[in-house]
């Protein structure tokens, strides 16, 4: 994961679709494939491509095992510039 410490802009999400997109992206750019991800995440590579295709139903634990794997992490703020 040698593209890891490169700087990310934030990113908005407003569906599973806009998530699962973005995890593909990143992981692509990481040169990792499904299986490395599952693996590392300890869940079934069916989740991962499940998230990536935008499954909205996904366990939102295992979505933050796979975040941290990728070593992102989720953040919650306001609409808008507050």
């Amino acid at each position: 994961m040698d593209n890891i410490n490169k700087p990310i802009q934030s990113v908005t999400i407003k569906s599973t679709q806009d998530l699962g997109s973005f995890v593909r992206t990143f992981r692509v750019a990481q040169k990792m494939t499904q299986a490395d991800i599952s693996g590392l995440a300890n869940t079934g590579n069916r989740f991962i491509v499940e998230l990536e295709n935008g499954k909205p139903t996904v366990q939102l634990q295992k979505v933050l095992d796979v975040l941290d794997t990728l070593g992102l992490e989720m953040v919650i703020q306001r609409k808008g510039r507050y």
